[in-house]
């Protein structure tokens, strides 16, 4: 695992020693942020279920201003913070302990991107993006990036956001969702 672009380019992260973290593929990784870069030039990040904090990390590389980390496992925290400091990245980070909620409620200002990156068919992707949408915490250009299974159909439209884009990558899929009051975006 390692940071494709930017100006962290070619720093190995440290993997997960067992399959509790599921970290995204260079693949997937790349395609996403083939997507959203235009949208990371001094972002705001959220990375929930973060894992290994590689999206994050990957968005800091290409131009976002700040990250912030969520993950319920004291082991993936351990990681996220590793791997920050193996990316020189303290300054730019802040690891939140807990569920995506608390998380969510602890920020200090909107978020330009959110990943949202939980274990597959958990059904935790709809109450994210409820509570993003209760606690208005995503930008009006905003994008929520939500990597799922195939099996986990996602809505066209969910608690006021649309869906602009979706890409299938084998059994992933990643689905884009914005703000409906940024309408250049919406289908």
């Amino acid at each position: 695992m390692r940071i494709i672009s930017g100006k962290m380019k070619g720093r190995k992260l440290i993997s997960p020693k067992n399959d509790d973290v599921r970290p995204t593929a260079d693949k997937v990784k790349e395609a996403v942020f083939s997507m959203i870069g235009e949208h990371l030039k001094d972002a705001v990040i959220f990375d929930l279920f973060a894992g290994s904090g590689c999206l994050g990390l990957e968005a800091l590389s290409r131009g976002a201003k700040t990250c912030y980390y969520c993950d319920n496992s004291t082991g993936s925290i351990r990681l996220i913070k590793e791997n920050i400091k193996i990316c020189g990245a303290d300054s730019q980070s802040e690891v939140f302990v807990g569920d995506f909620k608390k998380a969510l409620s602890k920020a200090k200002e909107k978020a330009d991107v959110i990943f949202l990156d939980p274990p597959y068919e958990a059904g935790l992707i709809v109450p994210c993006i409820e509570a993003i949408s209760e606690l208005d915490i995503l930008n009006d250009s905003g994008l929520i990036v939500c990597e799922h299974g195939k099996k986990e159909a996602l809505p066209d439209e969910i608690f006021g956001f649309y869906k602009y884009k979706e890409k299938k990558y084998g059994s992933v899929i990643v689905s884009i969702y914005t703000n409906g009051r940024f309408s250049s975006l919406t289908p």
